[in-house]
């Protein structure tokens, strides 16, 4: 299974693109999708969609994994980053994509064990997991990564549960 990882936000979108084969796991890309600070609101969602949609395209995923939004005290930031997040959703779900959502905490949870690990001890397990030779830069593509590491850990248990 390919699965298309994003975690939205508005200046920086990562993503990254992880496939399950016999060997293991493999990232296949990963990046992210930035928009200049200064361009209005709606032409830099507009490029987030376009580039989703590029990406979806280019590596044809069979599922896509999205990080739900964890809402801090920035009440304006977290308004941004759902606003992105929509965009990314949409943009999914244009493609026809089976979309799944993940929580920080959940992703932490199932890379790591536990749900309180520091970004330091993500990294690390995102590189080990994919046999990464370096920490995936930047931080957003390592989530990203994440988010679509997880998904496929949750659908291997989905399918020996049986469902």
């Amino acid at each position: 299974m390919r699965v298309l990882g994003v975690d939205p936000g508005t200046a920086t979108t990562g993503y990254g693109v992880v496939e399950e084969a016999e060997e293991g796991l493999q990232a296949l890309a990963y990046g992210v999708v930035t928009t200049p600070a200064g361009q209005p609101l709606p032409e830099r969602l507009q490029t987030i969609y376009r580039e989703i949609v590029r990406l979806v395209r280019e590596w044809e995923p069979d599922e896509a994994a999205v990080e739900e939004l964890y809402f801090s005290a920035n009440v304006r930031t977290a308004m941004s980053v759902g606003q992105a997040r929509g965009v990314v959703l949409l943009a999914l779900a244009d493609a026809g994509l089976a979309v799944a959502e993940y929580s920080p905490l959940a992703v932490k949870q199932a890379l790591t064990g536990y749900g309180r690990a520091d970004k330091r001890q993500m990294q690390g397990m995102v590189r080990m997991l994919l046999g990464l030779p370096e920490v995936p830069r930047p931080d957003d593509a390592a989530d990203a990564l994440a988010v679509a590491v997880c998904h496929l850990h949750s659908a291997r248990m989905r399918a020996l549960e049986g469902k």
